[in-house]
């Protein structure tokens, strides 16, 4: 029989209903299955640990209750196994979570795991760093570093599933991982079994982003149709214990899964094909086939497997300043010509109102923005109608806050000093953050799983297991 991986989130921010349709359709299904929650990116987990030290009680996924208060009860009662790595900065926190919504509904039974050993900043400057092939910022000082995190393997999270957890939560792994552990813990596959290993991973790749591969940022009108975007059908992964996968989506749901939809995903950030690293295996995607089987199932093979890499990989996220952003309206006739003056007004304001050390970015959205330079030089050789609907963007950065502000300020100013016609102003600015990859021995990182538990005082304690 095969295992069924559900889908329920691609990142942070993702649909909080999504989950819903997927449950349904694993519970019909009657087999053993796991709903994953991937929705941590690595701007994200700096964003929590930032979070977390404002606030001790906060720092996990800011939407989890909205996540899992339409499916637990179902996942609960059907033995759907609850995988996500929503604890980023505070995976305690984000396990009391967890623990407050199941007494909720009357299952003060639930069992939840917390993994540990991703978050590496007390221990960063003794470890044996290694810059990434395409890292070039230096290390920052102590004093701006936020957060630095190991991409962990799936090990201890199919420890954790061997504790009978019903939900596991994690901070930093790496994204298909996630998938990867409840395959290890039901096959029992070897950690050595590479091409299965490889297998595993990969279904965990295909589904990481949630509806990505069934139609998510793929559909492009007329070229990529994709019907029923607004209710597209999240991922789910069906895998056999010989390794092959089986990629559909719940039933009466939105979206497509079509070979060229798979193909997209099994290709997304993957530097090469033929090594593609991750902590628990090296994975071969040279050939792999592609097939539909019937609509909207699409079926992955030839996927092989190599020994993992000696090295894991370590982001570290740091103090990078301040940024802001501001922007307002020009329309109707001679439109440009007026966002155009606009922006002219503004150069000639921030050369002798700014510090030499503020950099900007102007853009004229309607004009040319995005595949712009910092310079403007596709603003300046497009020439489209005066007429229309353009909106001037300010961007800028500096190391103190009151520089941003003056800047967004001058754009504020445009109201009445500026060009006619302005309107619609929005500014904001706000705290930037770096960030920078190293590679660090695999020998030197120690994940363990915990059962998390609440008495009735609400006072947590952990019973520690280790994965060797």
């Amino acid at each position: 029989m095969s295992f069924l991986l559900g889908s329920g989130a691609g990142f942070s921010g993702d649909r909080t209903d999504a989950a819903v349709a997927v449950v349904a359709e694993l519970i019909k299904r009657q087999q053993p299955s796991a709903l994953v929650f991937e929705t941590l990116g690595e701007r994200t987990l700096a964003a929590a640990h930032r979070a977390m030290r404002d606030d001790p009680e906060s720092g996990f996924e800011p939407l989890l209750d909205e996540l899992l208060a339409p499916v637990l009860r179902d996942c609960l009662d059907h033995n759907i196994k609850i995988i996500g790595n929503f604890g980023a900065a505070n995976p305690s926190g984000a396990c009391q979570v967890v623990a407050d919504l199941a007494r909720q509904l009357g299952r003060d039974d639930i069992r939840i795991a917390q993994v540990h050993g991703d978050d590496i900043r007390q221990q960063l400057h003794s470890l044996d760093l290694e810059r990434w092939e395409a890292e070039r910022l230096e290390m920052p000082g102590d004093e701006a570093l936020i957060s630095a995190n190991v991409y962990l393997g799936a090990k201890a999270l199919a420890e954790a599933l061997a504790m009978q957890a019903d939900v596991v939560v994690t901070g930093r792994v790496a994204d298909p991982a996630l998938f990867l552990a409840p395959l290890m813990h039901h096959f029992n596959w070897r950690w050595d079994d590479w091409d299965r290993l490889a297998c595993g991973m990969m279904a965990g790749h295909l589904a990481e982003c949630g509806a990505q591969v069934s139609g998510g940022y793929f559909a492009d009108p007329g070229f990529k149709d994709v019907p029923g975007l607004a209710t597209v059908g999240y991922p789910i992964i069906e895998v056999e214990q010989d390794g092959s996968l089986i990629i559909t989506k719940p039933a009466n749901t939105g979206g497509c899964v079509t070979e060229q939809t798979v193909k997209e995903q099994l290709l997304y950030e993957v530097h090469d094909p033929a090594n593609y690293l991750t902590p628990d295996v090296t994975v071969d995607l040279s050939h792999a086939e592609v097939r539909q089987l019937s609509p909207n199932r699409v079926a992955v093979t030839g996927i092989r497997g190599k020994p993992a890499p000696e090295r894991l990989k370590t982001t570290v996220c740091y103090e990078g300043g301040w940024q802001g952003e501001a922007e307002i309206s020009y329309a109707g006739p001679n439109a440009l010509a007026r966002a155009q003056l606009a922006a002219q007004v503004l150069r000639e304001r921030l050369v002798f109102r700014a510090p030499a050390e503020l950099r900007t970015r102007l853009d004229i959205i309607g004009l040319a923005s995005v595949f712009d330079s910092d310079s403007g030089e596709l603003q300046r050789s497009t020439s489209p109608s005066t007429s229309g609907d353009y909106r001037l963007r300010l961007a800028a950065e500096h190391s103190e806050r009151r520089w941003v502000a003056r800047a967004t300020q001058e754009l504020l100013a445009l109201y009445c000093a500026g060009p006619a016609g302005g309107g619609g102003v929005r500014r904001q600015f706000q705290r930037r953050v770096f960030t920078a990859s190293y590679l660090v021995k695999r020998s030197d990182i120690h994940a363990h799983a915990s059962l998390f538990e609440t008495n009735l005082n609400g006072v947590s304690r952990s019973d520690r297991y280790v994965a060797n």
